[in-house]
């Protein structure tokens, strides 16, 4: 099983970021590592099942919004090279938001999971 984990401190609240990056159709924040969001289905952004394509190559699912606990999953369920379905099943991201109680800061965590053929 492959794994991934990166993090990175905003200088922002918790509460302050999570109402950004909750929004499964919002990438404002993610620029210029995507340039590109659409919108597939007609799930909104903050539910279970709403499905996004990045950069007009990868495909993905919002599987959990976790409210209390500032955390969401989702699933790549497509996209070019190392991440295409044929390569890679069962991909999980997780990213949870921790509050930096000192500064008022987030800890924000990103964790993936996923089984490959490679």
């Amino acid at each position: 099983m492959g794994q991934c984990y990166n993090s990175t401190v905003i200088a922002a609240s918790r509460e302050k970021v999570w109402a950004i990056i909750k929004d499964f159709h919002n990438m404002s924040w993610g620029k210029p590592v995507i340039t590109h969001v659409e919108k597939t289905g007609a799930i909104n952004g903050n539910q279970p099942g709403a499905k996004r394509i990045l950069n007009q190559a990868f495909q993905e699912t919002l599987k959990s919004v976790d409210e209390e606990n500032f955390t969401f999953t989702y699933s790549i369920d497509d996209g070019p090279g190392l991440v295409a379905k044929e390569s890679v099943q069962n991909y999980l991201g997780t990213v949870k938001l921790h509050p930096v109680t000192d500064t008022n800061h987030t800890f924000v965590e990103w964790r993936s999971s996923f089984e490959s053929n490679s």
